[in-house]
């Protein structure tokens, strides 16, 4: 069933945070009073106050000691402001965490910090705020080395995105490396970010695209991948962790069976980066590529990782200030990496921003974050499987198969876009509803769209809870109509 919902009352844009400004006060309370409670926009921010006495509420009804050891979400929740407040007269419930994430109070304030301190560009002064500039700007890309523990900084290319990372390797490596026949394995699980550009490139090269399906238990067949590899085969394209089946794919075994038909390896660790420890010297990975924004930090800046002796060998992807080393007007020379692949000024404030997000990760311990993501992970499988007549996509939880922890899922007769649209216009509950990008899974499972429901370290089991609860009163609300 699809069902268009129609909106009640006006709809608020709500000011900008700055200075008081009476007249815009007057006309939204006025513009408040005359709308309906149900309005899509009904959004009200809780105060310090109110939050600190929610959070005590939350952690007493979830805690019978109301003394004892609280969870990892329950103890972070207080960094993240955005989470105390209330949408559409309910308390935030926030799980499109595979989208993008949350920012902790620290790395809004260090990124505040360089535009009120020290606002400058990078690598071209030699004044105070150029040098401190530049100096944090390069400690980020430490930051990001250690991280994912690369032999060297200069391993690190900041990026607009993951999805830029992709296509700077698919144009450079990509164009230089493939000829006519020449193979590329990817999976038809991977986010569009990564089958896109090799399908521009195979047009511009002839390389072949070849696509691994799933096995009995919904996860791309790594057996089959083996299989298809040969002499013929020059790259691997493959996700660490499924943005819409939650699986999780043996890596550093792909990148031996690559290795060993001297193919190259690239990972898409846009949902494993943030939620586990990544050692790109362990795997043995080629490339990697990840987005800040799903690891606490801001939107706007990606990075890749590269082989030392691969980035060398490459040309630069765009042309412009930074990137070189010296320019004549018949020609020009090219910086080492990463400068090579960093043309014009660069997110400043976005990689200090990530660095803060790297600094706030690492305090807490990706391990710990994972062993508890875990736990959320079984218990969002185990509670959404109560629902009526739900499908869940993607692995079943068990000893030996673990999942991120995300749902895809649909419920029979309705449409997963009305399912996410009455969670949050009637229980403030945040997920997703779509193709999440990877519309060749979907179509190879027979669906559109699906909904899904995924999770960080500040989620808790009380907002699987919530959400749960919602889900039902939405299934049953949509079944009144049958």
């Amino acid at each position: 069933m699809r069902m268009t919902m129609a909106m009640e009352g006006a709809a608020l844009k709500l000011a900008p945070p700055g200075p008081f400004r009476p007249n815009s006060a007057l006309a939204l309370a006025s513009a408040a009073a005359s709308s309906s409670s149900s309005s899509r926009a009904s959004f009200r921010r809780l105060s310090s106050s109110a939050a600190a006495s929610s959070s005590s509420s939350v952690l007493a009804d979830s805690d019978p000691s109301a003394s004892g050891s609280l969870s990892l979400g329950h103890l972070t929740r207080p960094d993240f402001p955005i989470l105390h407040q209330e949408v559409n007269g309910s308390k935030l419930v926030y799980l499109d965490n595979a989208a993008t994430s949350q920012k902790p109070s620290s790395v809004l304030k260090a990124v505040l910090e360089y535009y009120e301190a020290y606002n400058s560009n990078v690598h071209r002064g030699i004044h105070f705020l150029s040098v401190r500039a530049t100096d944090e700007y390069e400690l980020a890309r430490k930051k990001v080395a250690q991280f994912i523990n690369a032999g060297e900084s200069r391993d690190i290319i900041f990026t607009r995105n993951a999805t830029e990372a992709i296509n700077l390797v698919a144009h450079s490596w990509g164009l230089s490396n493939l000829k006519p026949e020449d193979e590329i394995v990817l999976t038809i699980a991977e986010h569009h970010s990564a089958i896109v550009p090799w399908q521009i490139i195979s047009k511009k090269t002839g390389a072949i695209l070849k696509f691994v399906d799933l096995d009995g238990g919904e996860v791309p067949d790594v057996s089959k991948l083996r299989g298809m590899l040969s002499k013929k085969t020059k790259l691997v394209v493959v996700h660490h962790v499924s943005n819409m089946l939650a699986s999780i794919l043996p890596i550093e075994d792909i990148v031996q069976w690559a290795h060993d038909v001297q193919a190259k390896v690239l990972v898409d660790a846009c949902q494993s980066v943030p939620h586990m420890v990544v050692d790109v010297k362990a795997l043995d990975v080629d490339f990697l590529v990840a987005s800040s924004h799903k690891m606490c930090g801001p939107t706007g800046i990606g990075f890749l990782y590269g082989k030392s002796e691969l980035l060398t060998s490459m040309p630069p992807f765009l042309g412009g200030g930074e990137m070189i080393a010296d320019v004549f007007l018949d020609h020009s020379t090219y910086a080492e990496p990463p400068s090579r692949f960093e043309a014009g000024t660069p997110a400043i404030g976005e990689a200090i921003g990530l660095g803060a997000a790297i600094d706030y990760l690492s305090e807490i311990g990706m391990q710990k974050i994972h062993d508890y993501e875990m736990e959320l992970a079984n218990y969002l499988y185990e509670s959404l499987q109560s629902v009526p007549s739900v499908r869940i996509y993607g692995p079943k939880p068990s000893r030996n198969i673990n999942r991120a922890a995300l749902c895809s899922f649909n419920v029979e007769g309705l449409h997963p876009t009305d399912i996410a649209t009455i969670l949050d216009q009637q229980h403030g509950v945040a997920i997703r509803s779509g193709h999440h990008c990877a519309q060749p899974l979907h179509r190879y499972l027979g669906i559109s769209a699906s909904a899904r429901a995924s999770l960080y370290f500040y989620n808790t089991k009380e907002d699987v809870d919530n959400f749960i609860q919602a889900l039902n009163s939405t299934v049953n609300f949509f079944n009144t109509y049958k």
